[in-house]
């Protein structure tokens, strides 16, 4: 059986292609779509599992790199307009990150605070980012 039978199989099994599953059916159209693709790329077994692992990441809107300082590469929006003029922005890069004075601390809203930093009373996960050579 081929990656697409199965995937297809599998899918209508669940139910994923009927018109009252999620999103009308559509969701196993849109994972067959992927799936043909996937398996016409002619993927080893090796091959096949970092191309699944980097997808995931990336389509997951993650990073496969180090973050770099958003002020100093300028992937930030700034939403001081909508915060009464305070300085509020927001990586490019990764949207769960934010600065609210000017771009010197960042923090991310996606990342747990140890206990203990809790128990400090810090309840957010700030950020430090590599030095930059120049």
């Amino acid at each position: 059986m081929t990656l697409v039978e199965h995937a297809e199989r599998e899918l209508r099994d669940a139910g994923l292609f009927d018109p009252d599953s999620n999103y009308g059916g559509m969701l196993g159209e849109a994972v067959m779509e992927l799936v043909k693709v996937f398996a016409a790329q002619g993927h080893s077994g090796g091959s096949a599992h970092v191309t699944i692992s980097l997808f995931h990441r990336v389509a997951s809107y993650k990073l496969l790199g180090p973050m770099k300082n958003p002020m100093v590469s300028g992937e930030y929006i700034d939403h001081s307009d909508t915060h009464g003029g305070n300085p509020v922005y927001q990586s490019t890069r990764l949207s769960s990150v934010f600065s609210e004075d000017g771009g010197r601390t960042w923090y991310d809203i996606d990342r747990r605070v140890s206990w203990w930093k809790r128990w400090l009373g810090s309840r957010r996960f700030y950020l430090s980012f590599p030095k930059v050579s120049r």
